[in-house]
């Protein structure tokens, strides 16, 4: 035992991480890519209105919502490995597949040219039918993309459970998450130019072949702690900490705990917990994901391929980025420094990060001086959602065994789906029938579209503080899942 306790850790756990990392930053580019073109880009080709854009973004929301109730149940299903795999190969080529979306709305409508697509006349039955045409062929490819999305947060879930102890996963979970901070920053800086110099098209095929390179790494980076030989005896000591060590003694079959059935995970008020929280903010986050660079070109004329418009982005995920990683550390500190059980410490840190969100009230009003105004509050609310959400994920874990967390984060994932396809969709016919009313639509001294953000920054602003307490409701303290023989 005496080299046991005195060999050198190895820290492989975090080479994980960081190619969890990487996966999201490319689920979150991948994303973006219409986000960031659609207005500028896309829409004067295809004549799409903002209820076209809601459309899309709605339907990719519920689509992504029930692929991830299935994704979860196949991913403990196939095994981490493989099932991730699986993931980023279906997500990446629908990402690819956007760009075939104007060469076919071309030949379907008998269009010899882009640039004729662009002087139809809008408003005529042409222009209706090459927007019909083109929102269908998009939705095609945007359900491919969920398809393969739906699986990457079930397995990164999974995959931090297998690699770190409970009292590091909320801080783990933070890091990758952040990928989707950093893929959010770095598309504004990226797309747009890419699509300027080579048309939206080749932004959609440079970005969604990013996934393909990360396939390659995987395939040789990972396998389950016990099994890789990058990590010794220490280390995975270490992160079996929380596990009965007599019983990994005596069993190997402590690696594969019994799963929890599908429908049976519905009985659980654990599970009905998570679903809530997720069904209650993942909209928030996915609004202004879809809708950010539109409301920059909308309200203040800035285009999405604008230095401006760059600018504002690239600032607003900067602070999520930043600020969203110490988020995760909190939890830490109160298991630590104050004795909670990591439960406690999470709800404790979840209300304070619901109580950022309420800043969006001020985004609207702040902005009538100055854009930063908007772009610097909005990227507050997404710091805060996205430390709430590493500590809502890492919940799981809290409550449930490893077999059924990619399972339990599937389902809760499907709920986050709903939200998001109810605002994306909800906002998109706001905003066009706000705009076609002017100044008879009026909310909090806003009139038209203006007004109807502010509608929508309001839900945003107390999303979060109903969720959390909807959650400490069902679940008001640590109360683990156990698995009966």
């Amino acid at each position: 035992m005496a080299p046991l306790q005195t060999a050198k850790m190895t820290n492989y756990r975090w080479v994980i991480c960081a190619m969890l990392f990487f996966a999201t930053t490319v689920n979150y580019m991948d994303r973006q890519v219409l986000s960031l073109t659609w207005k500028d880009f896309i829409a004067p080709e295809f004549h799409w209105t903002d209820s076209d854009y809601g459309t899309i973004t709605g339907v990719f929301s519920i689509f992504y919502a029930v692929a991830c109730l299935f994704a979860g149940k196949f991913i403990d299903w196939m095994g981490t490995k493989k099932g991730y795999l699986i993931s980023i190969f279906v997500w990446s080529t629908g990402a690819c597949l956007h760009a075939a979306c104007g060469w076919i709305t071309m030949n379907i409508e008998g269009v010899e040219s882009i640039e004729a697509l662009r002087l139809v006349q809008a408003g005529s039955g042409l222009a209706l039918a090459i927007a019909s045409t083109s929102v269908v062929l998009f939705l095609i490819c945007r359900m491919i993309l969920a398809l393969g999305e739906a699986g990457n947060f079930p397995a990164a879930i999974k995959v931090t459970a297998e690699y770190f102890p409970k009292k590091d996963r909320a801080f783990a979970t933070s890091i990758f998450n952040a990928g989707a901070s950093v893929g959010a920053l770095l598309a504004p800086a990226t797309i747009p130019l890419l699509a300027r110099a080579w048309g939206w098209e080749m932004a959609f095929i440079i970005i969604g072949a990013l996934g393909y390179v990360w396939m390659g790494l995987w395939v040789f980076l990972y396998d389950k702690p016990h099994k890789s030989k990058y990590v010794n005896q220490v280390e995975l000591n270490y992160i079996e900490q929380d596990t009965d060590l007599a019983e990994v003694q005596n069993k190997q079959e402590a690696k594969e705990e019994k799963t929890i059935g599908f429908m049976k995970c519905f009985t659980f008020r654990q599970t009905w917990s998570f679903i809530v929280g997720k069904f209650m903010t993942d909209g928030v986050w996915w609004f202004f994901l879809f809708w950010a660079p539109a409301y920059f070109s909308d309200q203040y004329g800035y285009k999405s391929d604008s230095t401006m418009a760059i600018l504002l982005i690239f600032t607003l995920y900067a602070i999520v980025t930043i600020l969203s990683i110490g988020g995760g550390y909190l939890p830490t500190y109160f298991v630590d420094k104050k004795g909670m059980n990591p439960y406690a410490g999470r709800m404790r840190a979840m209300l304070l990060f619901a109580c950022l969100p309420v800043l969006a009230l001020f985004a609207q009003p702040l902005g009538a001086y100055s854009a930063w105004w908007p772009a610097i509050i909005i990227g507050l609310v997404g710091a805060g959602h996205q430390a709430w959400s590493a500590n809502l994920f890492s919940t799981i874990g809290d409550m449930f065994p490893k077999s059924t967390i990619a399972t339990i984060t599937g389902i809760g994932a499907m709920a986050g789906g709903i939200g998001s396809f109810l605002i994306n969709k909800g906002s998109g016919v706001l905003f066009t029938y706000a705009e076609g009313q002017g100044s008879a639509f009026t909310f909090f001294g806003f009139e038209g579209k203006p007004a109807a953000y502010m509608i929508v920054f309001c839900i945003c602003a107390v999303a979060y503080l109903i969720g959390w307490s909807i959650m400490k409701a069902l679940v008001p303290k640590y109360e683990p899942i156990v698995v009966e023989d």
